[in-house]
């Protein structure tokens, strides 16, 4: 047996001896909601929110639809895939 063979060998052994390791989950509850109108989804960076600029989330939304009036607007995860989608076919700013 190799190196890899005695040590994979070693570690299954260890992780048996330790007992069964059964960690539960905790389901992440949301801090901060998404500022699209009629959405009650969470925005928070660690579950997929972003942050927009207010123009470019107008374009999309328009002012009515959106809850928050400043600078930058979170959006959830599904919101931003909203906004990506439409705004696939524009071209860039940058050019």
């Amino acid at each position: 047996m190799g190196f890899k063979a005695n040590a994979r060998k070693r570690r299954d052994a260890a992780s048996a001896a330790a007992g069964p390791q059964e960690k539960e989950a905790e389901e992440y509850v949301g801090e901060i909601k998404c500022d699209v109108a009629g959405c009650d989804n969470w925005s928070d960076k660690k579950i997929g929110g972003r942050k927009l600029a207010f123009d470019r989330a107008v374009d999309v939304w328009g002012e009515s639809g959106l809850t928050k009036d400043s600078k930058r607007v979170t959006v959830c995860k599904s919101c931003y895939r909203a906004w990506k989608k439409a705004k696939k076919d524009e071209p860039t700013e940058w050019t």
